[in-house]
């Protein structure tokens, strides 16, 4: 099966592109090689962003955000476009790859559970790791999935949290949730993303990495044979208040150009809404692709509001994947203005 991957490590400031490039690396090989030995976009898209909860560098599974409560509670959730099936995960602590059990209430999503019940798009606290258990996934003590890199900001910032009159969460927190979107030859397009939220976040917060149509979104539209999906990152309660992930698919999919739509929509539906008429300046990223089935055209784009984005993309085809640090013009403030590029490519 051929196909096109592409990652990120978050929207915010890249304070190491060394340790983000190789995360991306091996998370973009990781998942091609799922599709070149036959797996399926969604196993693709599951594999990459396994690799990037797995590295203590990110935002996501180990090396999460800790609550205010010195907690970990992870985010994750997978759309699969074809089958247009939708799977989260919140406040998670003790599920080692958070994104699989995501996966795994997406796929049970056509199957009604004993008695006629209707299954979960959308699982809990205890309720998500009792199920994650059922189901045979990795488990973990909630200890190990601290990074030491993650326990020092804590620290830092509790320590020095008396100094401030109030707390800049765009400044203290690292934005970078975890992302990936996988498109096949076959039109198949599968976006997912995990995240451990915003750096001292109260303990039971949502973000955008569990919410229907905010953090993944994805839709093969079967009549046009025109697929595309998203990922999102940045402030949550913006992107979720703004179905930023939907918003960004719907318009792709019948759009005339591809960067004047991503464009378009950062403006017309992050900082002109009605939403976030009250926020100065709105943090947030996003990763999407637009796939052409017929001639095998596609195209990825990246957008982002905030200082700097780190991705990664390849095709099966290619030996290696790409790596890009994504930077704001510097003439242009953090949190008022996007920028948008792309990357064609042919499958």
């Amino acid at each position: 099966m051929s196909g096109f991957v592409a990652v990120h490590t978050g929207a915010g400031n890249c304070i190491n592109e060394i340790l983000y490039k190789q995360v991306c690396l091996d998370a973009c090989n990781q998942s091609a090689n799922v599709l070149r030995n036959g797996g399926s976009a969604i196993e693709a898209c599951e594999q990459a962003i396994i690799t990037l909860e797995n590295s203590s560098v990110t935002n996501a599974g180990l090396g999460s955000n800790l609550t205010w409560n010195r907690q970990i509670e992870c985010d994750a959730c997978i759309m699969d476009g074809t089958s247009l099936q939708f799977g989260a995960c919140t406040s998670v602590c003790d599920v080692k790859n958070p994104i699989s059990l995501a996966r795994s209430l997406c796929k049970r999503q056509s199957t009604l559970l004993k008695f006629g019940r209707i299954p979960p798009m959308i699982l809990a606290g205890s309720g998500a790791s009792s199920y994650a258990k059922e189901i045979g996934l990795e488990m973990c003590e909630t200890e190990s999935l601290i990074s030491a890199k993650a326990a020092k900001s804590y620290d830092h910032y509790m320590k020095n949290i008396s100094k401030y009159e109030e707390i800049n969460q765009t400044k203290l927190s690292r934005l970078d949730t975890v992302g990936a979107i996988v498109c096949d030859d076959e039109g198949n397009i599968v976006a997912g993303c995990s995240s451990g939220g915003l750096m001292l976040k109260l303990s039971g917060r949502v973000g955008q990495a569990a919410c229907y149509g905010a953090g993944c979104w994805a839709y093969n539209d079967k009549t046009t044979k025109i697929s595309a999906g998203s990922c999102t990152t940045g402030n949550g309660e913006y992107l979720m208040k703004t179905l930023l992930a939907k918003e960004l698919v719907d318009d792709l999919i019948r759009c005339q150009c591809p960067v004047t739509s991503q464009h378009k929509i950062y403006k017309t539906k992050l900082f002109e809404s009605p939403f976030l008429s009250q926020q100065t300046e709105i943090h947030a990223g996003s990763l999407s692709i637009l796939f052409n089935t017929d001639s095998g055209d596609g195209d990825l784009l990246w957008a982002h509001t905030t200082m700097s984005m780190c991705l990664g993309f390849m095709s099966t085809k290619q030996k290696k994947p790409k790596f890009v640090l994504s930077k704001l013009p510097q003439n242009l403030k953090s949190g008022t203005k996007t920028a948008v590029s792309g990357h064609h490519f042919k499958l």
